[in-house]
């Protein structure tokens, strides 16, 4: 197997819905070469669209060289009900693409991202019980 694993890659839905942190790393930790061979290994797992909820759109012309479908909406540090909506929107549009791997990432994983994947579970009425 080609590649290499983005840090903290974690299958929220099997084969379906990921997370990970920024492909290629964050901030000054961030390499090219290592973004290249992070796209490969997604690539292997059949992942085929991303979501970024980075303030930029850093990584879009990697992704859509790739081929993956490309969403971003960008979130700040505050997150209001407004951007749970859109959010959860974009992941039914990606999600609801007939074979569709998505990946969503922040610079790292963070309380942020984990919560919004808990409420999409919620929101997809793939857990019965949001409690």
């Amino acid at each position: 197997m080609a590649g290499l694993e983005p840090r903290g890659f974690k299958w929220v839905i099997a084969g379906r819905l990921a997370i990970s942190e920024r492909i290629g790393g964050y901030g000054f930790q961030h390499r090219r070469v290592r973004r290249e061979e992070e796209i490969i290994w997604l690539t292997e797992q059949g992942v085929n669209t991303v979501v970024s909820l980075m303030p930029g759109n850093q990584n879009q012309a990697a992704y859509e060289g790739a081929t993956f479908r490309f969403f971003h909406y960008p979130i700040e540090d505050d997150l209001d009900p407004e951007d749970v909506e859109k959010v959860l929107a974009i992941l039914d549009e990606a999600m609801n693409s007939k074979g569709a791997s998505v990946l969503v990432h922040r610079e790292l994983i963070d309380d942020m991202l984990v919560g919004l994947m808990g409420g999409y579970l919620v929101h997809a009425e793939l857990i019965k019980d949001p409690i």
